[in-house]
């Protein structure tokens, strides 16, 4: 299957002329060959649609008229017909049109790579947005990730930076968060949990989840009303704060990371909203991150050493982190993140390139042996995507400076009094309910300790302490003896 495959994508390339590109990619590129790469990818399937989407935010890397060709994929892949959507709806529901919309537009108001939106109103007049997978997407999908894992699999054997980048375990977390995206239950899901995470937030808005209407390859939820955020003409004549719009997205994204470990990972501009007072909305949470405290520890630890130029504390993090071997010299190691970051630094967005400093860290990662950690891709992709955004919305926008008073709050809060205030609050419940019941587990091991090994280890460690105490006791009445004889020698 992966052959075939294989096959087709050549096919596509040669159909569509793709090999234009290859004399000078970077170079001017005419809008019949933008026109080609975009339906090329379209013609691919759902996996190449996202890859065309994330380029599309890369205007630093990719020629204008490319770029702005890409970003139609972001919510004007071609529709499937609205029949088949309808009766979708229908099966999964298991209800007619009718009994359960008092209206249902027929042309979708999005498409997209794996599912596509009709807008409706409930019996009762609310507005809703009705989300619908795409027929045989499933398929098409399972096909192309059994090609990227063959594809993977040789890259592990015949290149030497194989098994370092770890280039199955990325695949498995890119598959993982694909099979999230075909769940549309799971999805509502994520949103809802977004939504309580940013209830009271004055910065980002998330749609309400209608779950009577839900099920796997249907989801109902709020209609929102919005600007896309690409329309910043748009935005800036309905008297938005473009500036203080730009910092308000760093302020979420940082907030999802750290805060709440659970993040959008998919926000191109197709996925976004802005309010007429400044708001964000956000759309589309098939594709969520999630990090563990160790992982935003980490994270915090190595941006807050970037943001203060302390190369050798984020240098120790990833000899902490064990994501370098043991044996390597802090100095040097130090020394290369230095001669990365250093440059980047006191300078404005539009003068920043992270596409060009990820080249460079992959490079020095590559020198140091750092392995690659795949519960991270996602993040990546989505500072990517937060980069190009930022880029569009402000380009004076110093990212750095931002997010630096963001990340010094957010480790204050971890450490010292407060974090362990927070801590003991949180682990109150589990010891109130198992520190009464260590007695009676303890005795039940030692009974289930049939071999003896728990019973003797035990009496050794009696037996140690005892041979200790009578130790002690032996010094002391030593110590005492010699105290008595000195006092009696003074009289």
């Amino acid at each position: 299957m992966s052959v075939l495959r294989l096959g087709r994508i050549l096919w596509v390339g040669w159909r569509f002329r793709l090999y234009r590109f290859l004399p000078r990619f970077s170079g001017e590129i005419d809008l019949s060959r933008a026109v080609h790469l975009r339906e090329a990818l379209e013609t691919l399937g759902p996996i190449f649609v996202k890859f065309g989407q994330v380029l599309s935010t890369r205007r630093d890397l990719l020629p204008a008229d490319l770029a702005d060709e890409l970003a139609k994929l972001q919510d004007r892949v071609p529709p499937f017909d609205s029949g088949l959507a309808a009766a979708e709806v229908e099966r999964s529901l298991g209800r007619s049109l009718d009994q359960v919309f008092g209206s249902f537009e027929r042309e979708p108001v999005a498409s997209a790579s794996v599912a596509q939106v009709h807008l409706a109103k409930l019996k009762d007049g609310t507005e809703v947005a009705v989300k619908v997978l795409r027929p045989g997407v499933e398929q098409a999908i399972a096909k192309d990730v059994l090609l990227l894992e063959t594809a993977a699999g040789l890259l592990e054997l015949l290149w030497a930076d194989g098994r370092r980048l770890k280039p199955r375990e990325v695949v498995a977390e890119f598959a993982r968060h694909l099979d999230d995206e075909l769940d549309l239950v799971r999805e509502a899901a994520n949103a809802s949990l977004l939504r309580r995470n940013f209830a009271q937030s004055p910065v980002l808005a998330v749609p309400a989840i209608h779950w009577e209407f839900c099920s796997r390859r249907v989801m109902v939820m709020e209609r929102m009303h919005g600007t896309p955020i690409s329309q910043v003409d748009v935005l800036r004549r309905k008297g938005v704060d473009i500036p203080a719009l730009s910092r308000s997205g760093v302020e979420i994204f940082f907030t999802q990371v750290f805060r709440d470990g659970f993040f959008h990972a998919d926000m191109h501009p197709g996925n976004i909203l802005v309010s007429d007072d400044g708001k964000y909305i956000a759309l589309d949470f098939g594709i969520m991150g999630t990090l563990s405290e160790v992982d935003k520890s980490y994270l915090a630890q190595n941006f807050l050493a970037f943001f203060n130029r302390d190369y050798r504390r984020a240098a120790q993090a990833h000899l902490d982190a064990g994501w370098v071997p043991a044996g390597t010299r802090l100095d040097d190691f130090e020394a290369a993140i230095r001669a990365v970051c250093e440059p980047i630094f006191a300078r404005p967005l539009k003068e920043i390139y992270f596409g060009k400093l990820l080249l460079r860290l992959f490079q020095t990662s590559r020198r140091f042996n750092v392995e690659i950690q795949p519960q991270l891709v996602m993040l990546q992709k989505t500072l990517l995507n937060i980069e190009g955004l930022g880029r569009d919305l402000d380009p004076d926008l110093d990212l750095w400076q931002t997010a630096k008073p963001f990340l010094e709050r957010w480790m204050s809060e971890q450490v010292g009094w407060r974090g362990l205030l927070r801590t003991v609050r949180h682990e109150a419940p589990f010891w109130a309910q198992t520190l009464p019941a260590i007695p009676r587990l303890l005795h039940r091991l030692l009974a289930e300790d049939r071999a003896g090994g728990l019973q003797a280890a035990i009496e050794r460690l009696a037996a140690e302490n005892r041979r200790r105490n009578d130790l002690l006791a032996a010094l002391l009445a030593v110590v005492a003896a010699g105290l008595i004889i000195v006092a009696m020698s003074m009289f």
